[in-house]
């Protein structure tokens, strides 16, 4: 039996998501606009590309380039699964940009069989935040910006340290004022960005080299913090998660548990942990 389930990001349009579970299905030799970057997650995936045969095992990360021609077949008996990740180089192209790449030709992978077990956890999670449902904007910003940095390493270009400047320091320190400000709301990096005037991808990069998190885990840990003293003043937990901007109670316990170890029904007291 052959499935083929394909999902568009529900936040920003950026990305395609496939779901693949093939028994006797090969692909014709063709070739994408996008990248595509993939995780085998059952049996072995064998396809051609860049003039050889590979052979991609289960936790093997295959990424191909826009335009590589290749195909794709089950290698074993044994059913094969696997995901695939397709972003057009438009929507990598300011991230890449933002990590010291500046050619105008889009960077491309030398090897379309990689052994990185960063880069297929990273497809993995964003698989995962695509599946739930229950993730905010700029959870799903942040998880292709992770994916890009991790990509632009397999091909060869450098990234170029950044200086800080003073006026730069007044901007991020603006828009950590306008992230407190609104962290009720489903904000995105695009509207803190744009408060401390800058450009989107450069800002993550400023932000993180200057504060050693990014804006996404900045956010995050605000609307966590921002939940505990909700939970402590006696908040109900249906406006818990929504007055402290997650998108529901699952996306607020399951970031919340990775802090303290407990969900927040479960540490009504957790006030006492901190006096």
């Amino acid at each position: 039996m052959n499935q083929f389930q394909y999902i568009n990001d529900k936040t920003l349009n950026q990305f395609t998501l496939l779901d693949a579970k093939m028994t006797d299905f090969s692909y014709s030799k063709h070739a994408h606009e996008e990248y595509s970057l993939g995780v085998t997650l059952q049996g072995r995936q064998d396809f051609f590309c860049q003039r050889a045969f590979h052979k991609s095992p289960s936790g093997g990360v295959i990424v191909f380039n826009p335009d590589d021609i290749h195909d794709g077949q089950s290698g074993v008996t044994e059913h094969l699964e696997y995901v695939m990740l397709y972003v057009h180089p438009d929507e990598f192209t300011p991230m890449f940009n933002a990590l010291g790449y500046t050619k105008n030709a889009a960077p491309r992978v030398a090897c379309p069989l990689l052994n990185d077990p960063v880069l297929a956890q990273q497809i993995l999670a964003l698989k995962q935040l695509t599946h739930s449902g229950n993730y905010t904007r700029i959870d799903g910003e942040a998880a292709l910006f992770n994916i890009a940095h991790s990509l632009i390493k397999h091909t060869g270009c450098a990234i170029d340290p950044l200086s800080i400047s003073s006026k730069k320091d007044t901007l991020l320190l603006k828009a950590k004022d306008y992230i407190m400000a609104n962290l009720a709301n489903d904000i995105s990096i695009d509207d803190i960005a744009a408060a401390a005037t800058m450009s989107k991808y450069h800002f993550i990069r400023l932000f993180n080299q200057q504060f050693g998190i990014t804006p996404h885990q900045y956010v995050l840990n605000c609307r966590i913090n921002q939940a505990r003293k909700y939970i402590e003043s006696g908040l109900s937990s249906s406006r818990v998660a929504l007055d402290a901007g997650f998108a529901d109670n699952s996306h607020l316990n399951r970031h919340f548990k990775r802090i303290f170890g407990l969900t927040p029904k479960a540490s009504p007291k957790l006030a006492f942990i901190y006096q």
